[in-house]
C-alpha cells in the first residue's frame, strides 16, 4: 500500500523505518529562512524543464519523512516549495515552448511554490510576473530560484482565496483592471477545498476576460466536467518517493474566454 504525503499527494518511497535527521528550529526572518532552504536543498535541474535550475530537496534530505506534526511544531508548513511537481513542470514546459501565451503580458502565478512556472513565464517574455504564495518559505525559495536563473519576478504572500483579487485593496486589482492578464495554476487540485476555490477563482477571472492556464497530472480534484480545454500533454519524469510512479502523464489546460487571445 502506498504512503500518503501531506495534503493527498502520493509517495511510494517513504518509510517510517527510514531514519531522518531532525529539523532544527528556524525563524521567519528572510536570512534564517534562506539559510534553512540552502541547507536542505541542492541546485538541481527539473527533468522536464532543463533550461531552469532550482533549489530542490533530494531524497537524502528527507523533508517529506518528517510528519506534519513535527513540521508544525517547528512552525514549518509542508515544504511544497522544495520539489518540482509534475503539474508545475508541465506548465513551465508549455510556456517555454509557447512563449506567445505570456509575451508582453502581466502574469500572476498562484501557489508559486519553487517559482518554476513564474520563472518560465519571465523567460518566455512576460512583461511582469507576480509569484504568489501564502507560505513564507515558498516566497523565499521562489526569490532564490529566480535569482539563480536571472529571472525578474515579484514575490508576494497574497491569499487570493481569502480576498478576491478584484477587491480594491488587493495588490492584483490594478493589474487585473488594466487589461487581459495570464493567471497560472500549477498542480493545485489535490485537495477538495483548494480545488473548489481555484475553480471559482478561474471562472471569475475568465468571465472578466483573463486567461487561466492549469498544469496538472490528473490530481483527484481536477475538474472533469468539460470546463478545461486541453492544450498539451507531457510525460513528466518524477521521483517515486513523491509520487506513485516514475513518470506522470501531465497536461496543460485552459479556462478560455472568448475575448482572450
Amino acid at each position: 500500500m502506498e504512503d500518503r504525503l501531506p495534503h493527498g499527494r502520493a509517495g511510494g518511497g517513504l518509510s517510517a523505518s527510514e531514519p531522518a535527521e531532525p529539523l532544527h528550529p528556524v525563524g521567519r526572518d528572510a536570512g534564517r529562512m534562506d539559510a534553512f532552504i540552502l541547507a536542505n536543498t541542492a541546485l538541481s535541474v527539473p527533468p522536464h524543464v532543463p533550461e531552469i535550475r532550482l533549489r530542490l530537496a533530494s531524497e537524502a534530505f528527507g523533508l517529506w519523512q518528517r510528519t506534519e506534526e513535527e513540521l508544525a511544531t517547528l512552525g514549518l508548513p509542508p515544504p511544497f516549495w522544495a520539489f518540482a511537481w509534475a503539474g508545475g513542470q508541465a506548465l513551465a514546459r508549455y510556456l517555454l515552448d509557447n512563449p506567445g501565451v505570456v509575451r508582453g503580458r502581466e502574469v500572476i502565478d498562484v501557489g508559486t511554490g519553487s517559482g518554476l512556472a513564474a520563472i518560465a513565464a519571465a523567460r518566455a517574455g512576460a512583461r511582469r510576473v507576480h509569484a504568489c504564495d501564502t507560505d513564507a518559505f515558498a516566497q523565499r525559495a521562489a526569490s532564490l530560484n529566480a535569482a539563480v536563473n536571472g529571472a525578474a519576478i515579484t514575490v508576494c504572500g497574497e491569499d487570493v482565496l481569502a480576498r478576491s483579487p478584484f477587491d480594491p485593496a488587493s495588490p492584483f486589482a490594478a493589474i487585473l483592471g488594466a487589461g487581459p492578464t495570464v493567471v497560472l495554476l500549477g498542480d493545485l487540485f489535490y485537495e477538495p477545498a483548494l480545488a473548489r476555490g481555484m475553480r471559482n477563482l478561474a471562472e471569475r477571472l475568465c468571465a472578466r476576460g483573463h486567461g487561466v492556464f492549469v498544469g496538472d497530472p490528473s490530481r483527484a480534484y481536477l475538474p472533469r466536467d468539460g470546463v478545461l480545454h486541453e492544450l498539451a500533454v507531457y510525460e513528466v519524469p518524477v521521483t517515486r518517493a513523491l509520487e506513485d510512479a516514475e513518470v506522470r502523464r501531465s497536461a496543460v489546460y485552459a479556462f478560455r474566454h472568448k475575448d482572450f487571445a
